[in-house]
């Protein structure tokens, strides 16, 4: 089993002022109140404040000037892909956008791998596949899946498409147990993904950019049903 994180008073504040940003009750461009108003408002040191807002910094949702203060960074026009996972598990209504995107974009991975790669990579991905069916628990068969994606967008030969697929991936595996849907029969999940393989390894483009279509809409509609 594993172990389960503790939380620290750190941990407890950044996560409160996250969702006081995200809910909008410190809005986009507006500055926080002093250090001193703010930690005595969450009952905590200053020193504690400081601490949290420099995660937060990190993360892209504030913005820190010497002698100014601490200003909310407008997260929706200027931030990146890297803080989808905070938004997902802010809201669910995330993921319905999150699975748009790897719709199209899984497609013209699976299209550009069928043009591009190599025996090598094609039989890296059939050995990725058989993994998926020998897998022991849903959750471990979701994990073998992901791998086989992370394999196809390699075989593009794009790196910028395994990044976007890095991406995507993390903006949902923090919640993976609640989209555990059509990882719960090991065979069945290999089967759904298997036209995938054998057309990119056949290097039929068309076929390929058609069965990753298929395979990542039947799998949407499973996980968002799950969901529900």
């Amino acid at each position: 089993m594993e172990t389960l994180p503790r939380e620290t008073i750190v941990d407890v504040l950044e996560g409160r002022l996250r969702e006081d940003i995200l809910a909008g009750r410190h809005p986009a461009g507006s500055y926080l109140p002093p250090e001193r108003q703010l930690a005595d408002g969450y009952g905590v040191t200053r020193t504690t404040l400081k601490h949290a807002f420099g995660r937060l910094v990190q993360a892209g949702l504030l913005e820190t000037r010497h002698g100014v203060g601490t200003r909310v960074r407008d997260y929706a026009r200027l931030g990146g892909a890297d803080l989808l996972p905070m938004l997902v598990r802010h809201s669910p209504d995330w993921i319905a956008e999150v699975f748009e995107v790897r719709r199209g974009i899984g497609a013209l991975i699976a299209r550009r791998a069928a043009a591009k790669a190599s025996a090598t990579q094609s039989a890296e991905l059939r050995e990725l596949l058989a993994a998926v069916g020998a897998a022991q628990s849903a959750d471990a068969v979701q994990l073998a899946d992901v791998e086989v994606h992370r394999a196809l967008a390699r075989a593009t030969g794009n790196r910028v498409y395994v990044l976007l697929t890095n991406s995507l991936f993390n903006a949902y595996l923090p919640v993976r147990s609640a989209l555990a849907g059509p990882f719960a029969d090991p065979k069945t999940a290999r089967a759904r993904l298997a036209p995938v393989v054998e057309a990119v390894a056949a290097g039929d483009e068309t076929a390929a950019h058609a069965a990753a279509e298929a395979y990542l809409t039947a799998t949407e509609r499973i996980m968002l049903e799950g969901l529900a």
